[in-house]
């Protein structure tokens, strides 16, 4: 805020302590520097504004309000007042409210070219796109500069791109901004590239392909500059979209002849020549083949070229380029899926060439990637001589005592690497037995503890030479662990891992293993440290941050829960704002081909599955832990602004943004994620999220139903407040009977399907079902309906109604027993002196005390509605005098059934203090890891991971435990 720029205004040296104490964050100070500036200034309007943004900041928002609209009433014109008010609705979130500031500005200086400026940035921030293109003209009036009239252009541009109806963009918008642009062109008033890139943008969308291409090799297209070969590339994508395959092929050769590594060229290379030999072109007779130059349209021709390349490589002294060694094997392989085997022959042998390329290539880290894409050229019976040939080329020492023979230098080692890489892509590891596996993690331990030798002088945030030796280890672990289910593997493989990390504390996919191997223990603590060491930024907290929130509340951590769903939150929040000012900043710079990018990133973003999830997740979690305990429900829903009325989540256009493929792998393809998987994972994801959403919905409609203390007595007026939300309810349990029968068909139909291990994680839809928890639920928030029916009709009569009743108490209590039971058992067994881990468990005494949550929310409802019908029945028998009748059915089921809930929620509580005596007096040390040769360094890493998870375990249980007892206190108000 200081740097506001020179003002020539006498109250600035009066405003400028006020200034120092807002930008220092000396909030209070401000608002008293204001006040003393007032009572000598009155009309000092910025003073007052100022003192708004420190009330804003001390968060009394409606006094900042107040002041911020006593001083906009006034339509301040000065620089000081503006700026501030800007700062202070930005910080309001209010940005519509700083447009009518500056229209009344414009008002009343009509020819002041910053006011004008300083609206359309205004409606740029709401997205008002007619206003910008109206305030973008009106600017170009005042002031004749080019930019201010592609703003407009822009700015109709954008009507286009925004409007519902299709037909009215093409129609309508597109072609005025077309006019509008080709007025300049005639007049020559063109100077900037933002100009041609905008009208290139316009031509692109009307789909006037062949205008634009003469646009980009026109004088126009001189000015594409900025990015290198850009007049190129937008010729390539035209002749693209014209289907001009003579052109395309002839622009890639030309391109390719100057540089020889560029990939995307030999793509389009490949793909023109293949159109051309479908559609058996040949070239004229006469003149050149086309306006680019020669055009390859044969085989033989395509052959020729790639061989050329490849003899300029060999014929160089410098290091050769990848690009023509790997346009070999592509041409290979495009040959063979059009099967023709006879030209294939010409190319040379698969097998032969990628042996070729390994020993040019084999020490750099990027020859697994390039050539894990040609794998599937080799034949199964070609795999193993395939390793044993790159075997050979590897320049390894003579054998130690270990038996296994190690490289001498970095280029050996990661030529080495690459070897194993290779196998385990092939599926060579995977078809090893349990001792062969075990054989080849000593092995690789081997390599890897010999290669920490050659980064010594690493820095902590380099990576270690060797680090991929210790990951593909970890993996054969997790292989014998998912084979054999001998959890042993599962605890050596974190201990390597916590090895590994030391060594290298910043490699990202060492900590994401671990992260996703604690949450399958049921360990999240170790977790949040871990994902804050990731450091994740932005988009990243959208991308792999359902790692994190997916276990979050299920493991029984609240309070990491909590400051999990608000690392993703934050980003999410901020979202908004920074793409309003990444937009503005297009505008000012003339990026205008950026600006329908940031618009669709913050879409993807607003519809992201991840942000509806954490959403939902972070308020019930928040219900969970403070309503009735720290406030009544309905003080909390109030709190969270929930509508359960409306449904916020866009089901039509939700968006999975997750990165899938975060988890370095190289598993042959049979055991790679698949598309099947991703969309089955989906699913799985949009099931769950139903189920969430609406229990929070119904959560917030029940908080409605509560009767008001003041009206309890008046059984009328309590009918009345009871007949206010009921409507909702009814359809919110249907959609709720429905997601839960999608889910129980879903979880059926995938019950034998796993997702591979360094997939998605199943959420806990299955194990919901499996406790029971959804049905218990949907059981307990029935009864409301009941109860507003019993209240109109009296105690009198409705018997049947209350046996229903009492019968629903009696069957949620056995519900409850029932899903108590299944938690019942030791998260850590120990057998043989061998340690095993049961982490269902513990979700399923996350759920108990979900369902405990929401069964006595719903019964402080029902002791609500009771107590009246209660009263109102001791007076009637005090008028009768009638001492001897009988308790109606419902008082007495009622009371039985708080009974009950005290018994249960003590059983509750028993079982943790066990479990915690449990694995307290557990000594993780003297638990052998038996049959497992371990050295003492490698015990030392392994007793740390289990004593995380041990620690791990008991966290869960006290916050399980703390929430219960608080729970436990607020039965006593149930009491009728």
């Amino acid at each position: 805020m200081a740097a506001r720029g020179h003002v020539q205004d006498p109250n600035d040296r009066r405003l400028r302590p006020i200034y120092d104490y807002l930008d220092n964050g000396n909030n209070k100070m401000a608002i008293q520097q204001a006040d003393k500036l007032l009572k000598k200034h009155r009309d000092l309007h910025c003073a007052k504004v100022l003192k708004a943004i420190g009330l804003q900041r001390t968060g009394k928002q409606d006094e900042a309000f107040t002041l911020a609209q006593e001083v906009a009433s006034l339509e301040p014109t000065d620089d000081n007042s503006l700026q501030a008010l800007t700062i202070l609705y930005r910080e309001m979130h209010r940005p519509e409210l700083v447009t009518k500031l500056y229209e009344a500005a414009v008002r009343k200086v009509p020819t002041s070219e910053e006011y004008h400026s300083h609206l359309f940035m205004a409606y740029a921030r709401v997205g008002e796109y007619k206003k910008m293109q109206q305030a973008g003209m009106a600017l170009y009036k005042i002031v004749p500069k080019n930019p201010y009239y592609f703003w407009s252009v822009m700015s109709l541009v954008m009507q286009a791109i925004s409007a519902q109806d299709e037909k009215l963009s093409h129609t309508m918008f597109l072609p005025l901004a077309e006019r509008m642009v080709e007025k300049m062109v005639k007049e020559e008033k063109i100077e900037a590239e933002a100009e041609v890139q905008l009208y290139f943008m316009i031509l692109e969308r009307l789909g006037k392909y062949v205008e634009a291409l003469e646009v980009v090799r026109g004088q126009l297209g001189e000015k594409l500059t900025s990015e290198l070969q850009s007049r190129e590339n937008k010729c390539m994508l035209l002749y693209h979209q014209l289907k001009r395959w003579p052109e395309c092929n002839a622009l890639s050769c030309k391109l390719l002849l100057k540089n020889p590594d560029d990939w995307q060229f030999y793509l389009s290379y490949f793909d023109s020549l293949f159109h051309l030999i479908d559609q058996s072109w040949t070239p004229p007779e006469e003149g050149d083949h086309c306006t680019e130059g020669e055009v390859h349209c044969s085989v033989s021709q395509a052959i020729s070229f790639v061989e050329e390349r490849l003899a300029a490589e060999e014929a160089k002294e410098s290091r050769p380029l990848r690009g023509p060694y790997l346009a070999r094997l592509e041409l290979i392989r495009r040959l063979r899926q059009r099967s023709c085997p006879e030209e294939q022959q010409l190319v040379g042998e698969p097998l032969e060439l990628m042996f070729q390329y390994f020993v040019k290539f084999g020490d750099k880290p990027c020859c697994i990637t390039d050539l894990k894409v040609f794998l599937e050229l080799l034949t199964p019976d070609q795999y193993v001589q395939f390793i044993n040939r790159l075997t050979e080329a590897v320049p390894l020492g003579e054998a130690g005592e270990d038996d296994v023979a190690l490289p001498g230098d970095t280029r050996a080692l990661q030529r080495h690497l690459c070897v194993a890489q290779l196998g385990r892509c092939l599926g060579l590891q995977h078809a090893l037995d349990t001792d062969g596996k075990l054989a080849l993690i000593r092995e690789l331990k081997i390599h890897y503890r010999h290669g920490l030798q050659f980064g010594k002088n690493c820095l902590k945030t380099e990576l270690q030479f060797s680090d991929m030796y210790c990951l593909m280890a970890a993996h054969v672990y997790i292989d014998l662990w998912m084979e054999t289910g001998n959890e042993q593997m599962l605890w050596q493989c974190l201990g390597l891992l916590e090895e590994g990390l030391s060594h290298s504390p910043s490699n990202a996919q060492f900590k994401l293993l671990l992260l996703l191997l604690f949450c399958r223990l049921g360990a999240f603590e170790p977790v949040v440290d871990l994902y804050s060491s990731l450091d994740a930024k932005h988009v990243q907290h959208d991308t792999i941050g359902y790692l994190l929130t997916r276990y979050a509340e299920s493991l029984g951590q609240f309070a990491a829960a909590s400051q999990s769903c608000n690392f993703s939150l934050r980003f999410f929040h901020s979202n908004q704002k920074d793409t309003s000012e990444y937009i503005i900043q297009a505008y000012k710079y003339g990026a205008f081909e950026k600006i329908p990018e940031f618009i669709a990133f913050r879409n993807r973003l607003n519809n992201s599955l991840h942000f509806a999830q954490v959403r939902t997740e972070r308020m019930l979690l928040d219900l969970y832990l403070e309503a009735d305990i720290s406030s009544t429900l309905e003080e909390s829903v109030k709190s969270m602004s929930l509508c359960p009325e409306e449904d916020d989540i866009p089901w039509d256009s939700i968006r999975d943004n997750r990165d899938l493929t975060v988890f370095v792998s190289w598993n042959p393809k049979d055991r790679q994620l698949n598309e099947e998987h991703r969309l089955r994972s989906v699913e799985e994801e949009t099931l769950w999220l139903k189920i969430r959403a609406v229990t929070l919905r119904l959560v917030g409609c029940l908080s409605g139903l509560c009767h008001p203390p003041s009206v309890r007595n008046s059984e009328k007026t309590t009918e009345n407040g009871v007949a206010a939300k009921p409507s909702t309810l009814q359809p919110l349990l249907s959609q709720m009977e429905s997601a839960l029968s999608q889910a129980a068909q879903f979880a059926e139909r995938h019950s034998q399907h796993q997702y591979p291990i360094l997939g998605p994680p199943s959420t806990r839809l299955a194990q919901a079902l499996a406790s029971g928890s959804c049905q218990c639920q949907l059981s307990a928030l029935q009864l409301p309906i009941h109860l507003q029916e019993l209240e109109a009709a009296g105690l009198d009569q409705s018997a049947e109604l209350q046996a229903q009743i009492s019968n629903l108490f009696k069957s949620l209590t056995v519900q409850l027993q029932d899903m108590l039971n299944k938690c019942k058992g030791d998260l850590l067994e120990v057998k043989d002196g061998r340690c095993k881990a049961q982490p269902s468990l513990l979700e399923n005494l996350v759920y108990f005390l979900e369902t405990i949550c929401v069964v006595l929310w719903v019964s402080n409802y029902c002791g609500s509605t009771l107590r009246p019908l209660k009263s109102s029945l001791q007076k009637k028998k005090k008028k009768k005098k009638d001492a001897s009748a009988v308790t109606p059915v419902v008082l007495s089921g009622f009371q039985e059934f708080t009974s009950s809930l005290q018994s249960l929620l003590s059983q509750a509580l028993e079982h943790i203090k066990g479990q915690e005596s449990h694995l307290t007096a557990l000594k993780m040390e003297s638990l052998s890891l038996e049959g497992l040769s371990q050295t003492e360094e490698e015990g030392t890493f392994t007793k740390t991971v289990m004593d995380k998870v041990q620690s791990s375990y008991l966290r869960s249980l006290q916050e399980v435990g703390d929430l219960l007892r608080k729970r436990v206190d607020t039965l006593k108000s149930l009491k009728i």
